[in-house]
């Protein structure tokens, strides 16, 4: 059963937009649009989250709290377009979690939903933490490093193989810094080096062919928050001059322009690449390096994590199950094939896998059809890759990419001499790769 949220608000947009948002997160969401409306829900167990809206047709929100056909709930949240100085006194004085104002901003729903799920981990003995999902001491390290670094101003350095989940590691130290601006990611490999300067520092109208207007670059954007800047090392050295500076001056002066302006962001930098390899390689300069690293993180690979992938896999399809409202569950035998797989996308692959078999599901029993040829037995031998007849050509050219890639230890470079193809190729491959698994 996971974790329950109910909406008691007449705004029906803000209600349909909450629902799917908290779905999304793994949530089973219900919704009233009245006091009389809620007390339908009166059979349901305890509650995780309840957001309450004070004007309501029927009555005033806060007297729902004195309803006995309220189901129990952990955290009571007011959330109210018409705030006053007599409410927030008298919720005050009521076992009210927080009373925020409309509209929410997603950041601050998310991080209820965040706690609410802390709470609910912990009542059902599930390892979870800041959205993560993980049980093992790896993991557990990870969280403990999230809590130590958050709420200082030390710039991160986050490690791992792709798909591991370095970004979410990334927006957790962003809800616990307490920092009130935006949380931006951006992937330095993803965005042309032609234009990557102007996406993060901005460019004044008329600084280049088609710079129309001026643009806040991403600097700007995250001022008194935190900005992602994945793929580090793919960063041209021109720029990684350039971002030095900003980081040491503090100010940014965008493309084409003269002013220093002041912003305050907190960095956090990620890389699935040997930072130190990509040192020795001469992709990453030294002096940005030790900018960046004042704390690393380092995050495991899935294969790493032993029964964490049965604990992700369960917990995928739980978020399935609550967004198509089915009560679907894996075949028998499906732990020992988790736990024999490979999995060279880490959990970002154990997610796809799991939608594919979700959806390819029609008497509700999964059964995970898992490729062979990337089953544990065959990592003996890194140097070499087993196809397999029936696989398609999109296949064989993914698989040959991301075993090479992980041969060279993710550099790109020597992968790209030894397939044959440039640097910018293996870009556009795995950028195609990335929008792909963000659609599946």
């Amino acid at each position: 059963m996971p974790a329950s949220l109910l909406i008691v608000d007449d705004d029906r947009d803000f209600t349909a937009s909450a629902a799917d948002f908290a779905r999304l997160r793994g949530f089973q969401p219900y919704v009233a649009h009245s006091l009389e409306q809620s007390r339908q829900f009166s059979h349901l167990p305890p509650l995780d989250l309840l957001l309450l809206d004070l004007e309501l047709p029927d009555g005033n929100g806060m007297d729902l709290l004195d309803d006995p056909a309220l189901p129990e709930h952990d955290h009571a949240v007011i959330v109210t377009g018409q705030p006053s100085v007599e409410s927030a006194i008298q919720a005050v004085s009521r076992p009210i979690y927080d009373y925020l104002l409309k509209p929410l901003c997603p950041e601050q729903f998310d991080a209820l939903l965040t706690q609410a799920a802390a709470s609910y981990a912990r009542a059902h003995n599930m390892p979870m933490r800041f959205g993560m999902v993980g049980g093992c001491e790896s993991m557990r390290q990870v969280m403990e490093d999230i809590e130590r670094v958050a709420p200082s101003d030390a710039s991160v350095l986050i490690t791992g193989e792709s798909g591991t989940g370095k970004e979410l590691v990334a927006r957790a130290i962003h809800q616990r810094s307490g920092r009130q601006g935006a949380f931006i990611a951006v992937n330095a490999g993803a965005i042309s080096p032609e234009l990557l300067a102007s996406h993060l520092f901005g460019h004044e109208r008329g600084s280049f062919t088609g710079a129309n207007a001026r643009h806040a670059g991403y600097f700007e954007q995250a001022n008194g928050g935190t900005l992602l800047l994945d793929e580090i090392t793919e960063m041209p050295l021109a720029l990684q001059v350039y971002l030095l500076r900003v980081l040491e001056t503090g100010t940014v002066v965008r493309v084409g322009g003269t002013e220093s302006i002041p912003v305050d962001v907190r960095i956090v930098a990620a890389s699935n690449r040997d930072p130190h390899a990509a040192l020795d390689a001469g992709s990453l300069r030294e002096d940005l390096y030790y900018r960046l690293a004042d704390f690393t993180i380092a995050m495991p690979s899935l294969r790493e994590r032993g029964e964490d992938v049965q604990l992700l896999a369960q917990h995928f399809l739980d978020m399935l199950n609550v967004r198509h409202a089915t009560s679907k569950r894996f075949a028998d035998g499906t732990d020992r094939t988790l736990r024999r797989h490979a999995w060279p996308g880490n959990v970002r692959e154990l997610r796809s896998a799991v939608q594919r078999a979700f959806l390819g599901s029609d008497d509700g029993v999964l059964r995970m059809r898992l490729n062979s040829r990337r089953t544990r037995a065959n990592d003996a031998d890194p140097g070499s890759v087993v196809f397999s007849v029936g696989m398609t050509y999109a296949e064989i050219e993914q698989d040959m990419l991301s075993r090479t890639l992980a041969y060279f230890d993710n550099d790109r470079t020597r992968a790209a001499r030894a397939l044959g193809v440039s640097v910018r190729t293996i870009h556009n491959q795995l950028a195609r790769l990335r929008t792909r698994d963000t659609q599946a």
